[in-house]
Order: C-alpha cells, then sequence, then structure tokens
C-alpha cells in the first residue's frame, strides 16, 4: 500500500513538474518571409535558451532605447485556415494585451517615434487547438501520458496538445533600422494544472511566454546588464 501511494506521489509531482509550454523545431522552411520580408535572409539557428531561428543586430546601441512602442498583432494564415475570424481576433488581442503588460514593466510603452523608441511588430503565422477532454485524458492517466511521450519524440508534438507559431521584427522607430527579429514556436508542455483549459489555451500559454521573454531580454540589453547576441 505505501509503495503505491509513493508510486502515486511521485506521477503526481511529475506531472505537476511539466512546463506549461515548451520550444518546438522550427526550420527555414516553415518561415513563408511574407511578414519578416527582408530580414527573413538574416535569421539563423538560435542556440540552447534562445528562440528558434534570429537575428540581432551587432551595431545596434541599446542602451539608448528607454522606450517601446508596440503595433497591433497581426495573425497571417490562408483561407483554409481552420482558426475562425472571431478566434484569430480573440488571439491577436490577447497577444497584444499580454506584450503591453510584460512590456509596460520595463519600457514607457508610447505611440509617438523618437530617438529614444523601438517599435515592435509581431505577427502570429499559426496555431493548433488543443482538444481539452481528451488532453486530460492524456494528461492524468499515466499510460497515456507515457505514450504521448513517445509520440512528442517521434513527431514533435504530442497529441491533443496546441501551440502557435509567431514571428517578430524590431526596429529603431525613426530610422527603421532592423534591431532585431525571430522565429519561434511553442507547443503545450504537459503540465497537469493546463489539462482541462479551452482549446487555444496552449496557445495563449505561448504567447505569455513569449511575451515575458521579450521584456526580459530587452530590458537585459537595454540597461546593459547583458549583451546582446
Amino acid at each position: 500500500m505505501l509503495k503505491r501511494v509513493f508510486m502515486i506521489g511521485a506521477c503526481a509531482a511529475l506531472l505537476a513538474a511539466c512546463s506549461t509550454t515548451q520550444q518546438a523545431a522550427v526550420s527555414q522552411a516553415d518561415v513563408k518571409c511574407g511578414f519578416l520580408g527582408s530580414a527573413c535572409s538574416r535569421l539563423s539557428p538560435g542556440t540552447d535558451g534562445q528562440i528558434a531561428l534570429r537575428y540581432v543586430n551587432p551595431s545596434a546601441k541599446w542602451t539608448q532605447y528607454t522606450k517601446i512602442m508596440i503595433q497591433p498583432v497581426t495573425f497571417w494564415g490562408d483561407e483554409n485556415s481552420k482558426v475562425s475570424t472571431e478566434d484569430q481576433q480573440r488571439l491577436v488581442n490577447f497577444f497584444y494585451t499580454t506584450l503591453n503588460e510584460e512590456l509596460s514593466k520595463q519600457f514607457q510603452v508610447v505611440d509617438q517615434d523618437g530617438a529614444d523608441v523601438m517599435k515592435l511588430q509581431v505577427a502570429v503565422t499559426d496555431v493548433a487547438a488543443a482538444t481539452p477532454g481528451l488532453r486530460t485524458m492524456t494528461m492524468a492517466i499515466p499510460q497515456a501520458r507515457l505514450l504521448s511521450t513517445i509520440k512528442r519524440g517521434a513527431t514533435g508534438s504530442y497529441p491533443f496538445v496546441g501551440g502557435a507559431q509567431a514571428e517578430f521584427k524590431l526596429t529603431d522607430s525613426t530610422t527603421s533600422a532592423l534591431l532585431a527579429a525571430g522565429v519561434d514556436r511553442r507547443i503545450g508542455g504537459g503540465s497537469i494544472s493546463t489539462a482541462a483549459q479551452w482549446q487555444w489555451g496552449d496557445a495563449e500559454n505561448a504567447m505569455t511566454a513569449w511575451a515575458r521573454l521579450a521584456a526580459q531580454r530587452l530590458s537585459s540589453w537595454a540597461k546593459g546588464t547583458a549583451k546582446a547576441s
């Protein structure tokens, strides 16, 4: 009996420890370049702790920036997108609000150009919905969780788990010089706390993770506490 209780407790601890989201692979072929334009050709694979594909201007004088302008987030898809117009709007609104909330903790968010202002443009280029009922089963039953892990290794995604891919470019607001650009993709991380969330929950969790990462990285670069590389 004690052994059984220990095993159940260990499983619960393992499930609780799973991250809300995790990074997924992105290849150059996954980037259509319609949003990034000429910045697309400057992207290169990131290393551990960095986004999947990225570019950082080696000549950028980051410490001159104390403010940021956040452009409305856009959704880039095609006519075969499985995301309804209403959900597209809801997702980009959520992303914009989250970016504004996180970045405003580190910078003054403004709506006019200036020598000390960065301009951030973000696009959601792909989202996948989770199936809450099936995901609850997958996350809650250890055997199903194990099968999910196996599939994650083989295909790059868990069954029943959603996610999102986003692209961004950051420019000087007055000169339009490219400061940074990137592409990243995140999927649900298998956290038991998110097992029964609504179908776009994994996509929203990915957007929250990106917003927090953007605020942390840009703040450290602008304050000179970390080297932009």
